[in-house]
């Protein structure tokens, strides 16, 4: 069992970036994909991004491709998600998820942490 723990969220200005990070208690996290989801208010959960358990294979939602990168460190058991050339409806609170597979959510999150991309 995984529990997850989000950090890093803050106000950005439109065009800055911010990288959040997750780490997992669990002593299988390198065995688990892991992903990114994030929920605006008033909306339902969007996948953002998604890491393979070794690193090698990344997805990303339309709207965060090219400006997104997801990325994994094993041995802190550590995932990341820099986020670069942010507008204002990137504003959400960031979930980490694992145990999923690609952009399907596995049952493992995180409390979230929050973006804000405003002037």
């Amino acid at each position: 069992q995984e529990q997850l723990a989000e950090s890093g969220g803050g106000l950005v200005h439109p065009g800055g970036s911010l990288t959040i990070s997750c780490v997992a208690s669990g002593r299988t996290f390198s065995r688990y994909d892991m992903g990114w989801f994030r929920q605006a208010p008033g909306k339902d959960r969007e996948f953002v991004a998604a890491i393979n358990w070794g690193g090698s294979t990344t997805y990303y939602g339309r709207s965060v491709e090219g400006r997104f990168t997801i990325s994994r460190d094993n041995a802190k058991r550590t995932v990341y998600l820099q986020m670069d050339r942010l507008k204002p409806e990137d504003t959400a609170v960031y979930y980490c998820n694992a145990g999923g597979s690609r952009w399907i959510a596995g049952a493992y999150w995180g409390q979230g942490t929050q973006v804000t991309v405003s002037s």
